[in-house]
């Protein structure tokens, strides 16, 4: 009691009080709390006693309390737990009302909420208590869907289906062994009432209708309950549709065998069912039409379900042949997409090579050109559309200084180049350690040198393991005179770079022997043709051939129509080699082979070359 306002502003006389409520704050607080959170308290008790009276008001339901059953629950296996026993309701399980199921939750929170029996003295443990199960099971009851879902998994549910009676067997048996079991299963059932078995007197309509019915069974049964992984906890959308479609899987075939199952029942059912036995003979004693009628009808059932059978087969033959027409359209697409970018990429290259042909390869000398040709074309074997697209951008962007750009790009690729061939030869060193055979160390001769350009220019910068293939190229060509290990081989080939003195010896050397060559063929070809005039053997050469006016080197236009009509007349093409060579002017039958068996052997040796490179490594 404290006084009023009024009393103590002298309205009121002194003494007269008023009753005011007052809430307790700070430490008074704490002790109100823990006086009514106490057993000893009279709240308590007055709480008790109101769970009670409500118990009393509702005296038909019984709410179990299974605590062994609540202690034994792991607070992370909830998917495991039976929700109905959890909460009291074994009995009644799916025949409880939603309003039985609150009542139930707050039964149990009131009896084994953590604050409860802690102050009770009992030990609870944080994080892993039974309390968060009983949490859980109102969670999962409390809704129509979670509750339907776990409804359709009843681990108290028997899914066993009986099997059909013998023949001889009672008459009762067929009604106490099914009869329970068609009710069971009568709550699975969408459409309501759910006809039953029915009795042994039961009329003819009432059967059949029991079995047209439970043939046509319409389950609401589903099982999503069981589904092993949760989309939810997926990191994406694309793992999440995965899981989903996984789960729908499992899903359609655990229907699929409920659908069975539901079916064997039936079936069993009717196998077994005296009543169709004795409906069977009284159709054999009064009609016979009856029988044809029957067997009409059991026909068209059964080709009902073929085409339904063949319908979804048909269906899934549709759904596979519409994915296969999408995987060819994205292989499609993805081929179409190569070609574009091969497209972009020569389309750039050919840019490059016109501007520099137009501005005369940025040279002011014959010389200059020459190495300026060589160091555009590398340009072209090294770098991407977006690179090339990007170095003709800054050298039409001003014409006056296209020269200065131009040197300045070869120099940073030359750099980058010097950079690779560096970490090259340290790898190399790390690896191999020295000499690779006791030949290495050997002067190179001339040839060796030879067969060092012609591998240099055959495998350029870019290629896998570059100086591992170029040192076996050398080492299988130079008739076993040095075995030439990478990093001799890298650091030879940096020393003629470095050195355009003997580059241009080298290259002299290089020249002057395919012009020997080219001579030693023409003077072969020559004494061939002789050889076959004086022998009267009929020529398949053109004129301009037996004249020995071909030139031997092959420009690359004439390289260019080889390879395209190569590609137009196949092996299976009638006198091809005939019609290749009329597809190239100036060239004859001979010529084209000799030139196709040329470069088979060249692609022959670089893939010997790279084998064995990889086969090292």
């Amino acid at each position: 009691m404290v006084s009023s306002p009024e009393v103590r502003q002298g309205t009121l006389p002194p003494g007269f009080l008023v009753e005011r409520e007052v809430e307790p704050v700070g430490r008074w607080f704490l002790h109100q709390w823990e006086r009514l959170n106490s057993n000893r308290t009279k709240s308590n008790v007055s709480m008790c006693e109101s769970s009670e009276s409500e118990e009393e008001k509702d005296p038909e339901v019984e709410f179990e309390d299974d605590l062994d059953y609540l202690r034994s629950l792991d607070p992370k296996e909830t998917k495991e737990q039976d929700h109905y026993r959890v909460l009291g309701l074994s009995k009644l399980r799916m025949a409880a009302t939603d309003e039985q199921i609150k009542k139930a939750h707050r039964f149990k929170v009131l009896k084994h909420h953590p604050d409860k029996r802690k102050a009770a003295g009992e030990d609870i443990k944080e994080g892993d208590d039974y309390f968060s199960c009983i949490t859980k099971a109102l969670e999962v009851l409390g809704s129509f869907q979670t509750r339907r879902a776990f409804d359709s998994v009843d681990p108290t549910f028997d899914d066993d289906v009986p099997k059909a009676l013998e023949k001889g067997e009672k008459q009762e048996n067929f009604f106490k062994v099914f009869g329970p079991k068609i009710a069971a299963n009568s709550r699975w059932s969408i459409p309501t009432p759910v006809p039953q078995l029915g009795e042994a007197d039961s009329t003819r309509e009432q059967v059949d209708g029991f079995y047209s019915f439970w043939f046509e069974f319409n389950s609401w049964r589903e099982y999503s309950y069981l589904d092993e992984e949760d989309k939810e906890k997926a990191g994406d959308k694309w793992e999440r549709r995965e899981i989903d479609k996984i789960n729908k899987a499992n899903r359609k075939e655990k229907k699929a065998e409920e659908t069975k199952r539901i079916r064997k029942l039936v079936d069993n059912a009717y196998n077994s069912d005296p009543r169709i036995a004795r409906f069977r003979k009284e159709e054999l004693e009064e009609k016979a039409a009856k029988k044809k009628a029957k067997a009409d009808q059991a026909k068209a059932r059964r080709d009902e379900e073929e085409r339904v059978r063949k319908e979804a087969e048909a269906e899934q033959e549709r759904i596979k042949e519409a994915e296969e027409a999408e995987k060819l359209k994205k292989a499609g697409a993805a081929k179409a997409e190569k070609e574009a970018q091969k497209k972009a990429l020569k389309a750039e290259r050919k840019k490059l090579r016109t501007l520099a042909k137009e501005n005369n390869m940025f040279a002011t000398t014959p010389a200059e050109s020459t190495d300026n040709l060589l160091e555009m074309e590398k340009m072209c074997e090294v770098y991407d559309t977006a690179q090339l697209a990007a170095l003709v951008a800054r050298l039409t962007k001003d014409p006056a200084l296209a020269r200065r750009v131009f040197l300045s790009e070869i120099a940073a690729l030359n750099g980058r180049m010097d950079d690779q061939r560096a970490l090259e030869a340290e790898s190399t060193e790390k690896t191999e350690g020295g000499p690779s055979s006791s030949k290495a160390g050997v002067e190179w001769a001339t040839e060796e040198l030879q067969l060092l350009v012609k591998a240099v220019k055959m495998f350029p910068a870019g290629t896998n393991q570059r100086w591992d293939v170029v040192t076996e190229y050398v080492n299988q060509h130079n008739d076993d005179v040095a075995v030439r290990a990478v990093k001799e081989t890298i650091a030879k080939a940096k020393e003629l770079q470095n050195s355009s003195f003997a580059m241009n010896n080298l290259m002299e050397e290089v020249n002057k022997a395919a012009y020997e060559n080219s001579q030693k063929s023409q003077k072969k070809e020559v004494l061939e043709r002789c050889a076959e005039e004086s022998k009267g053997t009929e020529r398949t050469d053109t004129p301009a051939d037996q004249q020995g006016l071909n030139p031997t080197a092959w420009t690359p236009d004439e390289q260019k129509l080889l390879e395209q009509a190569l590609k137009t007349f196949d092996s299976k093409t009638a006198e091809r080699w005939e019609r290749i060579s009329e597809a190239v002017p100036g060239r004859s039958k001979k010529d084209c082979m000799k030139r196709y068996k040329e470069l088979a052997e060249v692609v022959k040796a670089k893939k010997a070359a790279a084998l064995a490179a990889s086969k090292k490594k």
